[in-house]
């Protein structure tokens, strides 16, 4: 490194940090109105929403809920956000692999020890010259594209400066890595519906409440639950549409919920609940379908107005193209649901006011395409998509879904930069790419070819807890030469890993956010309020010196602390228009107003008053009921419309005894976050292990009572969980929430009832290649032999004086990197610079050339706006889009 090149240390012992660690630690304008109360309160916002909190003698010692902005603050904020904190699962230490760090040299390293051995206590250089030396040798002897990142969407925390973010910054930085395509929250639909209504839909804006309010009769929700959902949102929740919701029941609205089991929201709304066979939502609407076609209560006129194809799917309906009409008859021996109340149905929601609320979880299953499609096309031949109060959505029960758009622009962070490696990995396919390098997958109307990963760097994700069929990803694993982690929690992801960088939680660095997925109403504050535990650091400074080892401080950084980087995000957001950044940091949020309007918008609105000025982002401009995109790909499991197609297993093809398992997000977590805390768990939990709804029969055939340990299990794995034997479950059905913590006992069994250890690796389709974890079989026993109690909140086994040599850094290399890099470097154009700098959001693509041209133009619409783009700047960004996507011109 040349002693010219600035670095981390010369920049700290300059003192230009010391502002970041000194005045940022300030009460705040919501400091308690009591005037006897402690004032050492600090405002934060997180996943689970705003708070002060209470700070003794530098420990937080309570939480102050705000309801100026949260009047319905959550179980998880209250009580998890503090268990948390200093739970005893916190990683205080950087931490190596025994194996790795004794074979770091030799390549004896020993792989298939991961999740088995323990670990090395050592010093932050240790941990950063490992991972740098990992980075370098696979860069320079494999190639970028052999380094992995599986840091996809950023959950870990609610600020601008997410890990993954940082991340990729980094990476970019050295010539980029392969990353995931896609996600496993709505992969299928994301990839779908922009050829079939032109937009995302899943991450997309929901018809204002009071719309619904004033105009809808019917409202359906088919697997939707926002009640439990909207508990935790991407950024900051507020929970401003429970009252909403109240309102809209309230006002004579009829809820039917169409689903396995009865949830919350069916409680909390009054809804109707009609029980379905999971997977089969494709048969019923393309039943009720059959049915408005055969009692002439179809809108002709709206299709031929407003969609293309109807006549090839009502062909379908009819039979005529297989011979098998689609009557409620041939449904009902299908979903379950009797054909009488599949034709009550029909009609109820042909002639009324009708939204139809489809949830994420339906699409996650083989054939998901289909699902979301045939909602659409039902609502499509009853004339409701664009009407006030009509409809379909696809997004209710995420975000707040509902409340009105402000149309303001977000805090935006650092740039990402560009990657140069153009390999990708559908997300819910690692496993699938760890086991054949060299294999040609087809995604989003692209062929791929998988690379030969040698190092997975995972970052505020737990990979492990989420991928389908755990035990066939910690085989193919095995392979892997360096697996790193940065995490604050000792979760799936570090246990199975070699280098493990320790995280500050959010509570212990500063961070900016902003509240409403869809409102984008709040921009807020993410104060550090205490000091980090142990020798962990923040995220920001983890990649600081990750990038000062490779000789790239200046470039990460700009020269600047994060502080710096945290006041320019907030002059991008609209708020920085009225309100100074020291009011808003010292306040804690800013408000930024939703224009009235907002208040009477219809999704699709715009299409239905005007189809020809204001058309859909899709080939024909209309909604495509049979879509020409996907018939011409001539992919089995991917036709030209919504079919009935049988899956590889469910209840229709199920063996005696067999089980359909379905695994929701949980009520008190957001995926595996919040399952450490000892305080939750006792909320919920049975027996310690994750609680398993069961039918009344089904549990009274297999001996199992409320409250036993029963074993799932199928030819992929085995889980213990504990059993709530209930009726608001249908029978042959089993749900247990996604995301648990595992532990595995001596037998292979995950002792903590982690779902995935059961979850099939089959893709959705050729096209999107999403996950399928809600097309699972199981069986059921009653557990007999539990190996003690769940040690999954335990420490791994750690040797803390443990004697190894310093690193040479020498030995590290950074000089490769200059060879690397040197002629990957070139300016960005002002588009690319605009996108990278301001575009990146959650959900859309990382890479632009992840997506078609027409799959931009749908997303476009809703980014530009958050972004806060002017119409010149939105220009120069469409054209980087369009010269750029998958379908460019070459």
């Amino acid at each position: 490194m040349s002693i010219t090149q600035p670095t981390r240390r010369s920049f700290l012992q300059g003192g230009a940090a010391a502002f970041g660690a000194t005045s940022l630690m300030g009460t705040t304008a919501l400091a308690a109105l009591d005037p006897n109360s402690f004032d050492g309160r600090v405002f934060h916002a997180t996943h689970y929403g705003p708070f002060e909190g209470v700070v003794r003698d530098g420990k937080l010692v309570g939480l102050n809920t705000i309801m100026d902005i949260d009047a319905r603050p959550t179980e998880m904020l209250t009580t998890g956000v503090m268990d948390r904190t200093y739970d005893k699962s916190r990683i205080n230490y950087p931490m190596v692999r025994k194996s790795y760090l004794d074979g770091w040299e030799t390549g004896d390293i020993k792989p298939e020890l991961r999740g088995k051995e323990e670990y090395v206590r050592v010093d932050w250089d240790t941990a950063w010259s490992l991972t740098a030396k990992a980075l370098l040798d696979t860069a320079t002897n494999h190639g970028n594209e052999a380094i992995f990142s599986s840091s996809y969407g950023g959950w870990s925390n609610a600020g601008t400066f997410r890990p993954n973010v940082l991340q990729g910054r980094l990476m970019n930085l050295i010539g980029g890595c392969t990353v995931t395509a896609g996600d496993w929250s709505a992969g299928a639909s994301q990839v779908a519906l922009p050829h079939i209504i032109g937009d995302m839909e899943v991450y997309s804006t929901q018809s204002a409440w009071e719309t619904i309010r004033d105009h809808c009769e019917v409202f359906v929700l088919v697997g939707c639950d926002p009640i439990k959902n909207n508990r935790v949102e991407y950024r900051v929740a507020d929970h401003g549409m429970y009252a909403h919701w109240e309102t809209i029941r309230d006002s004579g609205v009829k809820f039917i919920s169409i689903n396995p089991q009865k949830t919350a929201s069916d409680a909390y709304l009054d809804a109707e609940w009609v029980q379905i066979v999971p997977n089969t939502d494709v048969a019923l609407f393309c039943a009720m379908a059959n049915h408005v076609l055969a009692e002439g209560i179809e809108e002709r006129a709206y299709m031929e107005k407003y969609t293309v194809g109807s006549d090839k799917w009502i062909a379908y309906l009819k039979g005529e193209t297989d011979g098998v009409e689609k009557t409620p008859e041939w449904a009902a021996g299908i979903t379950g649901i009797d054909a009488a109340k599949i034709r009550e149905m029909a009609e109820l929601f042909a002639k009324s006011n009708t939204n139809i609320a489809g949830a994420w979880a339906l699409q996650r299953a083989q054939h998901g395409e289909m699902t979301h499609w045939a909602i659409i096309n039902f609502a499509a031949l009853t004339g409701k998509i664009g009407k006030p109060g009509c409809g379909v959505g696809f997004s209710w029960h995420y975000g707040n879904g509902g409340m009105p758009a402000s149309g303001k622009s977000n805090p935006a962070g650092l740039s990402q930069g560009r990657n140069f490696v153009k390999t990708v990995c559908p997300a819910s396919r690692i496993t699938d790419m760890l086991e054949n390098p060299g294999k040609e997958v087809f995604y989003n109307g692209n062929t791929h070819t998988y690379p030969d990963v040698k190092v997975v760097f995972n970052a505020g994700n737990n990979f492990m807890s989420h991928q389908q069929d755990t035990n066939r990803l910690i085989r193919a694993l095995h392979k892997v030469e360096t697996v790193v982690s940065v995490d604050v929690w000792w979760t799936a992801a570090t246990r199975w890993c070699d280098i493990v960088l320790p995280a500050a939680s959010t509570l212990e660095q500063d961070d900016i956010s902003s509240g409403g997925t869809y409102s984008n109403d709040k921009v807020y504050a993410m104060k550090k309020m205490i000091e980090p535990v142990g020798e962990s650091l923040p995220d920001y400074e983890i990649f600081e010196g990750l990038a000062d080892t490779l000789g790239l401080w200046a470039q990460f950084t700009d020269g600047e602390d994060k502080m710096y980087h945290v006041k320019a995000a907030y002059e991008k957001s609209s708020a920085a228009a009225h309100t100074p950044f020291d009011a808003f940091w010292e306040k804690g949020f800013a408000r930024q107003e939703v224009p009235e309007e907002a208040r009477k918008w219809t999704r699709h609105g715009e299409f239905f008053n005007d189809p020809e000025g204001a058309p859909l982002h899709t080939s024909s401009g209309k909604i495509e009921m049979f879509c020409e995109d996907f018939a011409k790909l001539d992919i089995d499991d991917m036709p030209g419309m919504p079919i009935w197609m049988e899956k590889h297993e469910y209840l229709g093809n199920a063996k005696e005894g067999q089980l359909h398992v379905v695994s929701p997000h949980p009520w008190f977590r957001l995926h595996s976050q919040m399952d450490q805390s000892e305080n939750l768990r006792a909320l919920y939990k049975v027996q310690g292990r994750e609680p398993v709804r069961i039918n009344t029969e089904d549990a009274a055939a297999r001996g199992i009572e409320d409250g036993d340990l029963v074993e799932l299990y199928n030819d992929r794995g085995t889980v213990i969980a504990g059993a709530v034997v209930s009726d608001e479950i249908m029978p042959g059905v089993v749900s247990i929430y996604e995301g648990a913590w595992p532990q595995l006992d001596s037998k292979g069994r995950c002792n903590s009832g982690l779902v995935n250890f059961l979850t099939s690796t089959q893709r959705s389709s050729g096209v999107a290649q999403a996950t399928t974890a809600n097309t699972t079989l199981c069986s059921m026993r009653k557990c007999e032999d539990p190996e003690g109690p769940n040690l999954a909140y335990e420490k791994p086994a750690i040797l803390e004086d443990y004697d190894y040599a310093a690193i040479d850094y020498d030995k590290i290399g950074v000089d490769r990197l200059y060879e690397l890099t040197e002629k990957l470097y070139a300016d960005m154009g002002p588009g690319e610079k605009i996108y990278f700098e301001r575009c990146t959001v959650c959900h859309a693509p990382r890479e632009v050339t992840h997506f078609t041209q027409q799959q931009w133009k749908g997303i476009t619409p809703s980014m530009f706006p958050r972004a806060g783009l002017d119409e010149a700047e939105a220009a120069l960004v469409t054209e980087y889009l369009m010269q750029n996507a998958s379908d460019a011109p070459k």
